[in-house]
């Protein structure tokens, strides 16, 4: 698998993931209670976490061997 193949595995990870927030999203709007919303609130900060993730590393994968793209530090050895 080349790094451009492994990109589009993440954006593809990251488009699974912007789908899943969502419907969390519309259960969040839905939900009364208190312990439910919190847990809610939590797996949707999870899942924004991971998405951040995902699209770093699509970006990453994707421009790997351009010399000007700038990398994130996060990232690099």
């Amino acid at each position: 698998m080349t790094l451009l193949e492994l990109s589009a595995e993440y954006r593809a990870h990251a488009q699974a993931l912007e789908e899943r927030i969502r419907l969390l999203e519309g259960q969040l709007a839905a939900t009364e209670g208190y312990t439910q919303r919190d847990e809610l609130i939590q797996r949707i900060q999870m899942l924004a976490t991971m998405l951040g993730e995902a699209r770093e590393l699509a970006a990453l994968t994707e421009h790997y061997y351009q010399k000007n793209f700038r990398r994130n530090p996060y990232y690099s050895l």
